[in-house]
């Protein structure tokens, strides 16, 4: 055993040195930051633009080119108001739809003065916190969604990747050198209470604190509204729920009352939802919509 546990040591150690030769390679090499890709940001504004028209009743207005003021900026001209209270819910679905991410600052500029009309910084917000200036009515006119993004920062090894790469280092010389048996912790318990806030369903569980969705084999991470909404209708599986009833639970306390909000968050559940067959949102013709759960136990 004693023989056993050296070479494994020895093994472990040669590992962490060769991670950590790796790691000096690449912190030598990342020098320059890759730039977030132009396309992608073009098509994640084209999408947001494609559904706020949509949210008003607009499917054939032609959707302007995308302006790139600069690397990192980009400009949408709307030749009609559209609904600001959606716009942060669909812009940042459009960025994880195209794999987009980082801080970015949003501005809705008046076309002809480009002066500042509405507008918010997306890491500024708290999961609870509203976009400010939702729920006023924005008057007919020709706007240009904005969105900034912060400049990029380079990517060489910084100080925690100097940390990473001496800590790679020391441990596998530690190691090698080090013959002393240690002892097998026992491993820690699982901690209590997880499962608290936790619901079940046919064959899903939605972890409500976290935001996450196993359903079926699959696991997603859940918006606040996305979130709020299978709540509402997790606790009330197998009823109806009318239209003014999410609309009141879900938007209206915080300010927010968008009626085809409902039908674009019911769509987005159901994609979620899709792998556990024993679960289907069923819409009520003229009423709501109802989360059928089969085989309850």
């Amino acid at each position: 055993m004693r023989w056993g546990s050296i070479l494994f040591r020895r093994l472990a150690g040669g590992l962490l040195l060769v991670l950590a030769g790796l790691l000096f390679v690449r912190f030598v090499r990342a020098d320059t930051h890759t730039p977030r890709p132009s396309e992608k940001v073009n098509l994640a504004l084209r999408r947001t633009a494609h559904h706020l028209l949509r949210a008003i009743g607009d499917s054939t207005s032609r959707i302007q080119p995308v302006q790139e003021v600069n690397s990192h900026t980009f400009r949408l001209p709307l030749n009609q108001a559209f609904s600001y209270d959606i716009l942060p819910e669909l812009l940042r679905d459009s960025f994880r739809h195209y794999q987009i991410s980082g801080n970015y600052h949003v501005a809705v500029l008046d076309c002809a003065t480009s002066t500042l009309q509405l507008g918010y910084i997306v890491n500024e917000l708290t999961p609870n916190e509203e976009v400010p200036c939702t729920g006023r009515i924005m008057p007919a006119g020709c706007y240009a969604l904005q969105v900034s993004f912060d400049a990029s920062e380079p990517t060489g090894p910084g100080r925690s990747g100097w940390v990473l790469l001496a800590g790679s280092f020391l441990s596998g010389l530690l190691l090698i050198g080090w013959p002393r048996p240690r002892p097998i912790l026992p491993p820690l318990p699982e901690p209590t209470g997880l499962a608290d806030n936790r619901l079940r369903f046919g064959n899903t569980v939605f972890d409500v604190g976290r935001q996450t969705l196993v359903s079926g084999s699959h696991q997603h991470t859940l918006t606040y509204r996305e979130a709020k909404l299978l709540r509402l209708f997790a606790d009330h599986a197998n009823q109806i729920l009318d239209r003014e009833t999410i609309l009141k639970a879900v938007w209206e306390d915080e300010g927010i009352t968008v009626g085809r909000s409902v039908d674009v968050f019911v769509s987005r559940l159901r994609k979620l939802l899709q792998h556990d067959p024993s679960l289907r949102i069923v819409a009520i013709h003229g009423i709501g919509y109802r989360l059928e759960v089969q085989n309850e136990t």
